[in-house]
């Protein structure tokens, strides 16, 4: 019976394994260079868009988290700390502020949650992605599928291996030793090694920012990132005095959590208190 463990567990270690590793392969693949970076920022090349921030820092949930917050601010969108938000005005003034729009909804409210579930698969935000991806900022989204889903696995398979090695313990075995159960150690060490290995390696592909763009966003300066349309201009309400877009580009790379107005917070599911 103990051998029918063993081979389950050295099968489940092996597959899941696997599965990382040619996540990692299709990683290390798929990922093209980064077509710009901080040097070449530095250089006078274009900087981050705050949408293009948020996207590298949150994913599309913060780019909406941010498109609402910014209506908010100008009254032309209201955010209730039930968590329910309501159209004021319904002309858009970009194109994410259009599709924030229409996923609320034609009644013009909606809860906040649904919101960011049916923008996440708007249009734009996808282009948004994509474009990040293909410039090297951000990790393209089968790329960090395959990799979280092998991740998973092979936690998966490191808890059932532990599961089988401690019903092993169990079971009588006809001339066993107290040598059997390495071999479920053998498995066991193999899954945590692709995990060791994993962490160190690949889990910035898990994230929606890629090495690169992670690099990027330490390096510029909250103060350098703008606003920008789909031709560059700054959006009117983001732009001017630096104390009235810190609180949108904070916003932008930590999320939630850190706007100081308590009713924001709560409405958009931020908890922790900012000085």
């Amino acid at each position: 019976m103990w051998v029918s463990l063993v081979a389950v567990a050295w099968v489940a270690a092996l597959m899941s394994c696997a599965r990382l590793c040619r996540a990692a392969m299709a990683a290390a693949r798929e990922s093209p260079a980064p077509a710009y970076g901080p040097d070449r920022a530095a250089a006078g090349e274009p900087e981050l868009g705050l949408y293009e921030a948020a996207f590298l820092a949150g994913g599309p949930s913060r780019v909406t988290d941010l498109a609402m917050v910014a209506m908010s601010r100008q009254r032309r969108l209201l955010l209730a700390h039930t968590g329910w938000a309501t159209v004021v005005d319904p002309v858009g003034r970009d194109e994410v502020e259009r599709s924030l729009i229409a996923s609320i909804g034609p009644g013009g409210q909606s809860l906040i949650p649904a919101v960011r579930a049916v923008h996440a698969a708007a249009d734009c935000v996808r282009a948004l992605g994509e474009r990040l991806a293909s410039a090297g900022l951000a990790v393209p989204a089968a790329v960090r599928d395959g990799m979280t889903a092998g991740i998973r696995q092979t936690w998966a398979a490191t808890v059932l291996v532990c599961a089988l090695l401690a019903a092993s313990t169990g079971i009588n075995r006809p001339g066993g030793d107290a040598s059997d159960p390495l071999w479920f150690v053998l498995p066991l060490l193999l899954t945590v090694g692709c995990l060791v290995i994993a962490r160190i390696e690949a889990h910035p592909y898990t994230r929606w920012a890629s090495p690169a763009g992670q690099e990027l966003l330490r390096a510029i300066p909250v103060p350098r990132l703008r606003h920008r349309r789909g031709g560059g201009a700054a959006v009117p309400g983001l732009t001017g005095r630096s104390d009235d877009r810190t609180p949108l580009m904070t916003l932008a790379l930590c999320g939630p959590a850190v706007l100081r107005d308590p009713a924001l917070r709560a409405a958009l599911g931020g908890s922790r208190q900012v000085a």
